[in-house]
């Protein structure tokens, strides 16, 4: 979905009754999720950024609680028996999930909330809570996804290869989001997901107003 007209989509899209905004940041991995996702931090003030929990080890220079909660197996399985888990899916032989408890409070507040997850989650959420917004960040071509993905220097040839084969299953259902941003300049892109942002906030307000 194009993001212009905005204002024109936001009607359809961002009008509800729920105090707060979420917005589901999704895409393949290597995209620039999180790259965008920073840049729409510093962009826009009053943003809460939710910290996914996951099971797999923290890569260097990785923070508990600031990139990831890391959880054992063990803890894992009780949030899911508790219901503690807004969503939660196994990517890549590792599973991440979103708590479920400081994203309610958070909406309640009347707060932005961003969520930061992986298309598998990204649905779930969606089914639970209807009035978010789903925004796929996509590559400019598969080409370039693969070489972000080697550049990043992270993982095995076998691990990218298994990441571009999920990749491709994941492009495919990006007509099926709210709005859909191409990742090809950083600026550009952070201007189209802050307008989603702000643009729909306003229109969230504004029909609380009503």
């Amino acid at each position: 979905m194009s993001v212009d007209p905005l204002t024109e989509t936001a009607d359809t899209v961002c009008r509800h009754d729920s105090p707060g905004s979420l917005f589901i940041v999704s895409g393949p991995s290597g995209a620039g999720k999180g790259t965008l996702v920073r840049a729409l931090l510093d962009r826009v003030p009053g943003i809460w950024l939710s910290v996914s929990a996951t099971t797999r080890p923290p890569r260097p220079g990785e923070i508990d609680g600031v990139h990831y909660v890391f959880l054992s197996g063990e803890e894992f399985d009780r949030l899911v028996a508790e219901d503690g888990l807004l969503e939660w899916a196994e990517v890549h032989g590792n599973r991440y999930g979103t708590l479920r408890m400081p994203v309610e409070e958070r909406l309640e507040r009347g707060e932005i909330v961003v969520l930061e997850i992986d298309p598998q989650g990204a649905a779930q959420v969606k089914e639970k809570m209807p009035e978010s917004v789903l925004v796929f960040i996509e590559p400019p071509s598969f080409d370039e996804l693969r070489d972000r993905l080697v550049k990043r220097g992270s993982e095995t040839p076998e691990q990218i290869e298994r990441r571009l084969r999920t990749a491709r299953e994941e492009l495919a259902i990006a007509g099926t989001y709210d709005y859909v941003v191409i990742n090809d300049d950083v600026e550009q892109a952070t201007d189209e997901l802050a307008a989603i942002v702000t643009t729909c906030a306003r229109q969230r307000h504004s029909g609380q107003k009503d």
